[in-house]
């Protein structure tokens, strides 16, 4: 390992928005990081510029999370750039392509969101987790997979995001379980309305919910907002926890009378 004592995280879509944030808050926590995001994709030299602006350690890594028959080379890659993954973050995913009736919902755009946020997420975490298991580590390693809101809350104009998004949920404990025993946490992190190039399609809209009062604290959430509790969980904040939900999402999810 090039530095026994510096951790390193990989963290999949994280050339802008909630990955980015991801990434800057794990290089101010003292985490080396290889920052992933689509091949040809010009905001990945953005984070990786910003990183190593502020006096931190960054690899770029161009990988399509969907690709299952790349990960292993992507993962060798990763595993190389600084000496080994202490943290992996899911977090690269898709919207549908357009919101519309659940009953107007195609195979095509079903098959598009499920490959790229579950079924890559949950071949990538069992390829990293294998390279967690077979290295000893005296520092605390985790999974930290984004999720959304829509892990329980039904949005119908975008049912296979919202099935994708439960099965994250589901990734997590899952990983949770198997993994507790070699001391590798695995947890969810469900955001609720980040201001991200995803959600502004719906800002008018949003913007008005939130006026009045659909959320606790009345402003949108901000990708720092999910880099700061993922910065948390790397660190090993909560090590006597795993497999818990962490909602930052404004109160969003409360319930009150």
């Amino acid at each position: 390992m090039n530095n026994p004592g510096r951790r390193s995280a990989l963290v999949t879509g994280a050339g802008r928005g909630i990955g980015r944030g991801i990434a800057l808050a794990l290089s101010d926590a003292g985490f080396a990081v290889v920052a992933n995001d689509l091949p040809g994709s010009t905001d990945l030299a953005e984070t990786v510029a910003a990183i190593r602006q502020k006096g931190g350690e960054a690899k770029a890594l161009p990988f399509d999370v969907s690709n299952v028959a790349d990960h292993q080379r992507a993962v060798d890659e990763a595993w190389n750039a600084f000496g080994g993954i202490d943290c992996l973050v899911n977090n690269a995913g898709v919207s549908v392509g357009v919101r519309d009736d659940l009953l107007k919902a195609t195979p095509e755009s079903y098959d598009r969101v499920m490959s790229i946020n579950l079924r890559g997420p949950f071949f990538l975490t069992q390829e990293v987790a294998r390279r967690m298991v077979g290295a000893e580590s005296s520092l605390f390693r985790s999974i930290i997979t984004i999720s959304s809101i829509n892990a329980e809350f039904a949005s119908v104009d975008r049912g296979e995001y919202c099935i994708s998004k439960t099965g994250l949920s589901m990734l997590a404990q899952l990983f949770a379980v198997r993994l507790a025993a070699h001391r590798i946490g695995s947890y969810e992190i469900r955001p609720g309305i980040i201001r991200t190039q995803m959600t502004a399609v719906a800002t008018e809209k949003y913007d008005r919910l939130i006026a009045e009062g659909l959320t606790a604290f009345q402003r949108w959430g901000e990708p720092e907002d999910i880099g700061r509790a993922t910065a948390m969980l790397a660190t090993g904040q909560l090590q006597y926890s795993t497999g818990e939900v962490i909602r930052v999402d404004g109160g969003l999810a409360l319930r009150s009378l």
